[in-house]
């Protein structure tokens, strides 16, 4: 019988191939030369093992695997990228949650463990992908493997030593967190902005769903300014364009992009750290 260890560690392996996957056939949809990674040697003994509803996951997403042609390159890419996506909402509410409201948008989304009283320390750990989710749920990170890290290590972000980073953010009370989280849907320039979308309210209900995890006595911080002088702020209603912040963006200008716009969150308990991000590129 495995444990829920085993059943965890059998689905981050299937996870971490469908992204090498995903990542190739990429390369291939554009053009270049890529190796497409084999199966990881364990995975089918894993969904063997495993038990329960995590065998019954593990067992559709290595059937869905080996049905996907790999050609043509754009078939490939698409069908392991909508698996993988699919794979990552079924694992869990909050990682579906998470995909419903910032899958589309260029945004960092990571959890990891408080290891410090200052958990400035936390978030920079973070940024530097030093540490994973102590759940083994969802992160959205699209420069993790980047060579633009090879320049700016954090990258996108240029945070400042740890005993800095509260200096430039502000706490917000619940209720300002959940729309500053749910503004992170909403994209820089957006012609759609959340306030007057129809799916306002399931917005806001994912926000609070993903921000429930760090319990009643969470803390929530930002680099928006105006949350100086309004920690209730409705961010929603007040919009992405015009929103003040303390920069905690890198000012390199690296493989053709500016950043140049953020709003982030940081999500403080007594375990875990969450750092939410959205970027403005240009």
């Amino acid at each position: 019988m495995s444990t829920a260890d085993d059943d965890r560690a059998a689905l981050d392996l299937l996870d971490a191939h469908m992204e090498d996957l995903w990542r190739a056939a990429g390369e291939l949809q554009r053009g270049n030369r890529a190796v497409v990674p084999e199966a990881p040697r364990g995975l089918g003994g894993a969904v063997a093992a495993a038990d329960g509803a995590a065998a019954e996951l593990l067992r559709w997403g290595y059937g869905e695997l080996a049905g996907i042609p790999r050609s043509p390159a754009d078939a490939f890419a698409r069908g392991v990228g909508s698996t993988l996506m699919e794979l990552r909402r079924r694992r869990s509410p909050w990682n579906a949650a998470a995909l419903r409201l910032l899958q589309d948008p260029y945004v960092f989304l990571a959890t990891g463990p408080r290891r410090h009283e200052d958990w400035g320390e936390d978030v920079l750990a973070l940024m530097h992908r030093e540490v994973l989710d102590p759940r083994g749920w969802l992160r959205i990170d699209a420069d993790r493997t980047s060579d633009a890290r090879h320049v700016v290590p954090a990258y996108p972000f240029d945070p400042p030593p740890a005993a800095g980073v509260r200096d430039r953010l502000y706490e917000l009370e619940p209720t300002g967190a959940v729309t500053a989280l749910a503004l992170m849907a909403e994209e820089w320039g957006d012609c759609r902005p959340v306030r007057n979308r129809p799916e306002r309210d399931a917005l806001l209900a994912d926000a609070r769903l993903l921000l429930d995890r760090y319990g009643p006595d969470a803390q929530f911080w930002t680099n928006a300014r105006d949350a100086a002088s309004d920690p209730a702020r409705d961010f929603v209603q007040a919009g992405l364009k015009g929103t003040r912040i303390n920069a905690f963006l890198t000012g390199e200008y690296i493989n053709g992009l500016d950043l140049s716009e953020e709003l982030g969150l940081v999500a403080v308990s007594g375990d875990e750290v969450g750092v939410f991000w959205t970027f403005g590129a240009h």
